[in-house]
């Protein structure tokens, strides 16, 4: 008998654009034979299930289901294809967790703190993984850009600290241009991360548990055509990608062996993310981000890695949802 699968899009940012095309790579690869997939968008004005005939139906929050038709449909699983708040922070995580619905991806707690880049960092940190050096801000206690160059060397990345889109970033290479850099980050966010920027190759590698066993998938070199991976870089083709990336295996070793062992730490579930600037120098891999719910467009990142190691994403995508099932 087929599983009743909620595939959740949309969400409350603006990365929500970014969610509706992930979306429409899980719907293309879901598999039919085994799953009946009902598309549902999460927006503030309402959670919608839109039915073939144009009608939407407003989700019944109180237990998560769909009434229609005199028919109520209940879900076994939902798969979570949406970046931003609710649907990476923890917050939607939560809600099925109190419902005892399972779901594909991280568990509240681990969403939560991988949505916050600092604290994200601060935990890998203490588990023994080179990071960059950095500063937390927070809106309602505004810190001096002269205490910050005290603590910090140029040039510096300023983020917002929230969420994994890259929208609000910039590169700092003056402290005359520290303030408006800062000011542009809290437009996104009230919590901006500042980060010493690492000189090296920037490398990013999907990781997920295969069997119980986890799995890192062949990795990419991102080569920016920018001065650094913004959203344009990311999502306008201001980049170029190389998946493999042409790597030395001692290289491609340390990367793998540092990916798992950070999707130990954080306790990840499903396919995660994880973002590296690998500095020769020091001949290490620095962690830079951890996305929890990585993109799903055709030209994404993780579906280009997925398809390198010779899968197609329907089998990938099924492998998922079991394991999700599993748990």
């Amino acid at each position: 008998m087929r599983k009743n699968i909620a595939l959740v899009t949309g969400g409350y940012s603006g990365e929500s654009v970014i969610s509706y095309k992930s979306a429409a790579t899980i719907d293309n690869n879901l598999d039919r034979n085994k799953y009946n997939v009902y598309k549902i968008d999460i927006r503030k004005d309402g959670w919608l299930y839109e039915m073939p005939d144009g009608r939407k139906i407003e989700v019944d929050k109180n237990d998560f289901s769909l009434h229609f038709d005199n028919e109520t449909v209940k879900f076994d699983l939902v798969f979570i294809g949406m970046h931003g708040t609710p649907g990476e922070d923890g917050k939607l995580q939560g809600y099925f967790d109190t419902l005892g619905i399972p779901y594909t991806g991280c568990d509240a707690a681990t969403s939560a703190i991988t949505f916050n880049k600092r604290y994200t960092v601060a935990v890998a940190k203490m588990a023994g993984v080179p990071v960059a050096n950095s500063i937390h801000l927070f809106k309602h206690t505004p810190v001096p850009v002269s205490k910050i160059m005290e603590q910090l060397k140029l040039p510096l990345f300023v983020k917002p600290n929230n969420g994994g889109s890259s929208i609000g970033m910039s590169k700092v290479n003056r402290p005359e241009d520290l303030e408006g850099a800062i000011t542009k980050a809290f437009r996104e966010d009230d919590q901006v991360l500042i980060e010493e920027m690492i000189r090296g190759r920037e490398f990013t590698i999907g990781v997920f548990r295969d069997k119980g066993k986890i799995t890192p998938l062949p990795f990419t070199e991102i080569m920016s055509k920018k001065d650094f991976f913004d959203y344009e870089a990311k999502y306008e083709g201001a980049s170029s990608e190389m998946t493999p990336a042409e790597v030395d295996e001692t290289i491609a070793g340390k990367v793998r062996e540092t990916a798992k062992k950070i999707y130990e730490v954080l306790n990840c579930r499903g396919v995660v993310r994880i973002d590296f600037i690998y500095n020769e120098e020091a001949g290490r891999p620095y962690m830079l981000e951890v996305n929890t719910i990585p993109g799903q467009s055709e030209v994404s990142i993780v579906p280009v890695q997925v398809r390198t190691m010779g899968w197609s994403l329907k089998e990938f995508y099924t492998k998922l949802v079991e394991e999700a099932l599993e748990k």
